[in-house]
């Protein structure tokens, strides 16, 4: 089996995608992607379960070389629904939202529909007091 196949996704001449056979069964199971044309890989997306499609993907944001945000589809529907961010720079997740009823939008926009996140919003249930 072929383990590793890079790609030139943008026709410049130089790699930026790399599909990887990661447990040997022939199926492709790891992508790592450079989005900024900079050489390095940015965004790596994971199939941790094994069904054909990418359930994990980290990121790095800024470009410092370290996973700030990673994306993980908790149910298989083919749609994030779980979202961690380092927000400080020190390397650990520190920052989450969670869409627990799977209607695409994230938890904290949607208890009172004012588009305001919950929790910074003074008024959270919307009845302006």
């Amino acid at each position: 089996y072929v383990d590793t196949v890079g790609m030139d996704t943008d026709g410049d001449g130089y790699v930026d995608t790399v599909v990887e056979d990661t447990d040997g069964d022939g199926e492709f199971d790891t992508v790592y992607m450079d989005t900024d044309g900079d050489g390095y890989a940015d965004t790596v997306g994971v199939d941790t379960d094994g069904d054909g499609y990418v359930d994990t993907v980290g990121m790095d944001t800024d470009g410092d070389g370290y996973v700030d945000t990673v994306g993980v589809d908790t149910d298989g529907d083919g749609y994030v629904d779980a979202v961690g961010v380092d927000t400080d720079g020190d390397g650990e997740l520190d920052s989450y939202a969670y869409d627990t009823d799977g209607d695409g939008e994230f938890d904290e926009y949607e208890s009172d529909y004012d588009d305001d996140y919950d929790d910074i919003d003074d008024d959270y249930d919307d009845d302006i007091f």
